[in-house]
């Protein structure tokens, strides 16, 4: 009998992600949060260096044009921000290329939603009630703290003052051998290496935790603190360990998103990473106006994962790379 074209999730767990399914939406429905769509398939993708991207030529008559598999659908979703759509929210695939392993699958469910006239902290309150319903049976409770306060308690470091002697100490007496190789003068690297082995292993041990405030190194497409800018106004939630999701309080500034956008095409360009085509409707729905807004993604099949008490990400999806 033929074997490998079975589903690697169980029907249980099929069913578990239908009622997931169902909670989001009537969560947002109660909210008043538009379920939107967006291409998965577009002329440009992101540009941050930590992420690489499937491309593929579209053909029509004798024109061949490159194509992206969306590596989140955040730039369509501002673009209907900023044509006035108001609060919305997307469940999607993602893709990523160069992801597999136990938490990852280069092709993806994601939940990603934006608020308007929310801040950051609104936003983490939205999420602490969002994830409370979708995680009810594990009865979790929600806890945030500061980046700068979890990095130090468990690294004793300073995240916002770089020093390489500090830095290698610290990896040296935690026996993490590769971090000077890896990581070299790269302070956002090193915040990540660090945190990534140090930190994120204690999150949210029986807990749903959301550490916020974040180096400005680590800007990505959040905005800068009014108080401190030395922070940016992000946010990540995690639970047992495990990283959920990535939020932010939106960048609308379009001058300093066209600068940030090519800091991390230069970054692409010295690691000799593939090129990405600047998402020019992107930068122009920004100039046009985004409103104040919070926004973030989770990654669904992970939080499935702990829906269902599950190890693997390959437990919680039908067919994952390997016989899709």
């Amino acid at each position: 009998m033929t074997t490998g074209w079975q589903p690697t999730c169980s029907l249980q767990h099929m069913q578990a992600r239908a009622i997931m399914l169902q909670k989001i939406r009537a969560f947002f429905a109660a909210r008043n949060v538009w379920e939107v769509e967006t291409p998965l398939l577009g002329q440009a993708t992101g540009t941050d260096p930590n992420l690489d991207f499937f491309s593929t030529q579209y053909q029509s008559g004798s024109q061949s044009q490159t194509y992206y598999l969306q590596t989140s659908p955040e730039f369509c979703m501002k673009r209907l921000l900023a044509a006035g759509s108001g609060s919305i929210y997307q469940i999607s695939k993602a893709f990523r290329n160069n992801e597999s392993g136990r938490y990852h699958n280069p092709e993806f469910s994601l939940l990603e939603w934006y608020r308007v006239g929310f801040d950051l902290q609104q936003l983490m309150d939205e999420v602490a009630d969002l994830l409370t319903c979708v995680l009810a049976p594990l009865e979790l409770e929600a806890e945030s703290d500061s980046y700068v306060n979890v990095f130090s308690h468990h690294t004793g470091l300073d995240p916002l003052e770089f020093s390489f002697d500090a830095y290698s100490k610290c990896a040296e007496e935690n026996n993490l051998s590769d971090a000077v190789t890896i990581c070299a003068e790269n302070h956002p690297m090193w915040l990540d290496f660090l945190f990534s082995f140090l930190v994120q292993p204690h999150l949210g041990k029986h807990s749903v935790s959301m550490i916020f405030d974040y180096p400005a190194c680590q800007s990505s497409l959040a905005r800068v603190k009014v108080e401190d800018p030395r922070l940016v106004e992000r946010v990540e939630v995690f639970v047992n360990g495990i990283e959920l999701g990535n939020g932010y309080f939106e960048l609308s500034d379009p001058v300093e998103q066209r600068q940030r956008i090519d800091n991390e095409r230069k970054i692409r360009k010295s690691k000799a990473l593939p090129e990405s085509n600047i998402d020019k409707h992107f930068l122009n729905a920004i100039e046009s106006g985004l409103p104040d807004c919070s926004g973030i993604a989770i990654g669904l099949d992970r939080l499935l994962m702990l829906v269902t008490d599950s190890k693997t990400i390959n437990q919680v999806i039908t067919f994952p790379i390997a016989n899709a």
